[in-house]
């Protein structure tokens, strides 16, 4: 059990330090409260409602792991490096592509809320 709390104390730790010094994090969870609060404001069936957690969880998980491979990379080269750019602007690129995703489902669900 231990291990278990362990594991969650570091979990949380790790979360406590990207919402400290991780703006588009904390910007990216605005977003995510705004989307669930109109969820909850709006009619929305329990499928826009998954697909709404779906979408914030994945922009969410994609912001951390792209946050953990930028901390990796500066540790390993601390230098200005062109390949570390590469991957950096890489995965900016997925966060990007999600959170794109993210919007086009948001005005799919949201739409006929605003323009009925």
């Amino acid at each position: 059990m231990k291990k278990l709390k362990d594991s969650f104390k570091f979990a949380f730790s790790g979360l406590k330090e990207t919402l400290i010094f991780e703006r588009n994090f904390r910007i990216m969870i605005a977003a995510a409260l705004a989307a669930t609060g109109a969820m909850f404001y709006f009619t929305t069936s329990r499928t826009e409602k998954a697909i709404i957690f779906t979408a914030i969880f994945a922009v969410l998980t994609l912001e951390l792991v792209n946050t953990a491979i930028e901390q990796i990379l500066d540790f390993l080269e601390p230098a200005h490096h062109e390949k570390v750019r590469i991957i950096k602007d890489l995965m900016a690129a997925v966060v990007l592509v999600a959170c794109f995703g993210a919007v086009i489902i948001g005005l799919i669900v949201f739409w006929p809320h605003f323009f009925q």
